[in-house]
């Protein structure tokens, strides 16, 4: 083992080599550390999407409201992303990175702290526990009888998660830019993509531990440990169900805060490499420009570091090939931010999985292939030191494989669940518009002689495989068992509806999909994970295209710039329009105590098949155009100093490598061409 140990940073850092006997150390520190910050914060960004359900359950929201609460993370970025990537550049980065965790930490930690001072959570049902084993049910509301209106303690405590998701995207701001940034500067140019593949590769260690977390607390009720589990009536298959997702706010609080620590204790810089030292690389040459300017100038302002931000980002918005790339990840980044935000969701209404097992599923089968996936993108840019040119080819490739095979996932469906007077009328037939208020007043009435609530949602089930919406709804008249076991007998509608001789009795609960949608389930999951493998194998050479593109002092800008573009356009408005799209296609909806519209409890499953995944491939297929227009460009910019130094060096250009590009060769209003010295100073084979 101790040999093992020893030969993995060897294995990983042997390439680097400094004049500083500590630089080595400190570099391999600031590696390890800023893997561990980067699944910290994957983990617990992963299981705020896995808990979209139950935070949606919990207060009482709607799709498109619960997407708002969800996009606040972004809007905490928007606010600081562009400045903290501009002067972060400039000021002493692992300690803006420790501030920027301990951040997320408090962020985290207000956000599960919110089930504490919020009071217990009720779920309308008929069933308040029994203690015989046969009573009669008051099936028929009591017009003279009716709940006062008590005001919700927890009406408006979801301020308090948006509050709380937001200083947690405060606090990410310097980490994405300013890593990857120190990296680049001190690593040699040729194994930087190889570092950036092996962190963004451990990253996602991250978000399957965040699945897996949401998997486990959305298990667990919401108030456990304070009710008796054995009086519940509903289980994590049940639209009321509400599982325990504060839980996994303060364990993430807890290893961000804990990720933190080492920064603290990193030096500003590090010594050049000695191949380096009688060469300044570019990148070199921008951070001893920084370092005398900041830290041995006793009159530094940030006033004089200002005055450079607007030139820079005109220039870096002018890289043609940048702002088109910029264009085409905003509409991908929509797309991927509405499937992950809403892929559980989908998985539970359309093949009607739990919560528990949709996040289960995804953190054990579709992330660890994208972490193959991005880690073999990384192997392929080193192995075969891919162009600039050709990082873009194979990013496009993958991902168009990818979006050929999400289009097959149309057909792999589950018809709606029979639900009377939603899907399909009380005689068994189907439903193309939900007659809720109509059968409330009249089919209801005919059953059981009285009027039922529209407002109830407490789903029993029949022998039949038709749920109805409540007992009432179903004309029951008397009910045996305990809790979750209860059966309801003699229930008039259901007798009704189908041949003498079928059972009059129903059971509670829901009933589940038909038994062909098992095998369509698993048709989908093999679709998409071989679709998530696909298309993660173009996210390495898709990020180098980036930031290589641009000249070595713009990168943590142009990494800022991408990462605030992308959330303000994608990730805030994604979640909230794809969740008001999906509102559209809900057939019931809860009411809250006081009058008003709760969380939906049962959505017309083919609707949102046609729209969930018709907007992301709508989304993806747009940026193509974008894409392409990228390579051409591309193809174009290299092909000029291909020609010029055809006949003095054939094989000059032909070979530039995406990790080293002439960053002044993608840039469109700059005409002057490298000399062959300019270009042997950079580019290190």
């Amino acid at each position: 083992m101790s040999e093992l140990a020893q030969f993995i940073p060897d294995f990983l850092f042997a390439a680097e080599s400094y004049t500083c006997p500590h630089c080595l150390l400190f570099f391999q520190l600031f590696i390890v550390a800023l893997s561990f910050v980067y699944f910290s914060k994957a983990l617990i960004g992963t299981y705020m999407k896995s808990s979209i359900t139950q935070i949606e359950r919990r207060f009482e929201l709607s799709s498109s409201h619960v997407g708002l609460v969800d996009g606040s993370f972004e809007m905490g970025n928007l606010l600081f992303i562009a400045v903290v990537s501009h002067f972060g550049a400039k000021l002493h980065r692992p300690r803006l990175i420790a501030a920027g965790c301990s951040l997320m930490a408090v962020g985290a930690f207000l956000t599960g702290m919110i089930h504490f001072f919020m009071g217990r959570y009720t779920y309308d049902t008929v069933i308040q526990g029994f203690q015989n084993d046969s009573v009669n049910i008051a099936a028929c509301a009591d017009p003279e009888k009716t709940l006062a209106c008590v005001g919700d303690s927890g009406s408006y405590m979801w301020i308090y998660v948006f509050m709380g998701n937001a200083l947690r995207g405060i606090g990410e701001t310097p980490v994405t830019p300013l890593g990857i940034s120190y990296i680049d500067d001190f690593a040699k140019a040729e194994n930087s993509p190889f570092y950036i593949a092996c962190l963004q590769t451990i990253t996602l260690l991250g978000p399957i531990f965040g699945f897996l977390l949401g998997s486990y607390c959305a298990k667990l009720y919401v108030d456990i440990g304070y009710v008796d589990m054995e009086s519940l009536t509903i289980t994590p298959r049940d639209a009321r169900w509400v599982g325990a997702w504060w839980m996994g706010f303060l364990v993430s609080s807890a290893l961000l805060l804990m990720s933190s620590i080492p920064f603290w204790f990193l030096p500003r810089s590090l010594a050049k490499q000695e191949e380096d030292a009688d060469r300044p690389s570019p990148a070199g040459e921008a951070s001893e420009q920084a370092d005398d300017a900041v830290v041995n100038s006793h009159n530094f302002k940030l006033s004089e570091v200002a005055k450079g931000f607007f030139p820079s980002l005109k220039r870096l918005l002018g890289t043609p090939a940048y702002f088109l790339l910029l264009c085409g990840s905003i509409l991908k980044f929509n797309s991927i931010m509405g499937l992950f935000t809403f892929k559980a969701k989908y998985m539970e209404q359309q093949f009607g999985q739990s919560a528990s097992r949709a996040n289960f599923l995804i953190g054990v089968l579709n992330l660890p292939v994208v972490a193959v996936g991005i880690f073999l993108g990384g192997v392929l840019m080193k192995r075969y030191k891919l162009s600039v040119v050709s990082g873009a080819q194979l990013f496009f490739a993958s991902s168009f494989l990818a979006y050929l095979l999400q289009l097959l996932q149309f057909g792999m469906k589950c018809d709606n669940i029979p639900v009377a007077g939603l899907t399909i009328s009380y005689n068994g037939k189907s439903c193309t518009v939900p007659d809720v208020l109509l059968f409330t007043a009249f089919t209801a009435s005919k059953c059981i002689g009285c009027s039922c609530s529209a407002e109830e949602w407490d789903p029993v089930c029949s022998d039949s495989g038709i749920t109805y919406v409540s007992p009432c709804m179903a004309g029951c008249l008397s009910s045996s068992g305990h809790g979750k076991n209860t059966v309801f007998h003699n229930c008039s509608c259901v007798s009704s509806s189908f041949p003498p001789g079928n059972s009059t009795s129903v059971r509670l609960g829901q009933c589940p999909h038909a038994k062909d949608c098992s095998s369509s389930f698993t048709s989908y999951m093999v679709i998409s994970v071989l679709s998530s493998l696909v298309d993660s194998l173009g996210v390495t050479p898709g990020y180098m295209v980036i930031i290589r593109c641009i000249s070595p002092e713009l990168k943590p800008l142009a990494l800022g710039i991408q990462t605030l573009a992308t959330r303000t356009l994608g990730g805030i408005p994604a979640p909230v329009y794809f969740g008001a799209l999906i509102d559209l296609t809900c057939l019931k909806w809860s009411v809250k105590r006081c009058g008003g519209r709760g969380a939906c409890r049962i959505y017309d499953s083919n609707m949102y098949r046609i729209i969930f995944l018709g907007l992301i491939t709508c989304l993806t297929g747009s940026s193509y155009f974008f894409i392409i227009a990228v390579i051409v460009l591309l193809r174009r910019q290299f092909k000029k100093p291909q020609q010029e130094t055809e006949t003095p060096q054939p094989k000059a250009s032909n070979d530039i490598e995406l990790k080293t590009s002439n960053p002044i060769e993608c840039e469109a209003n700059n005409p002057k061409t490298p000399t062959q010295k300019d270009r042997e100073s950079r580019v290190e084979v």
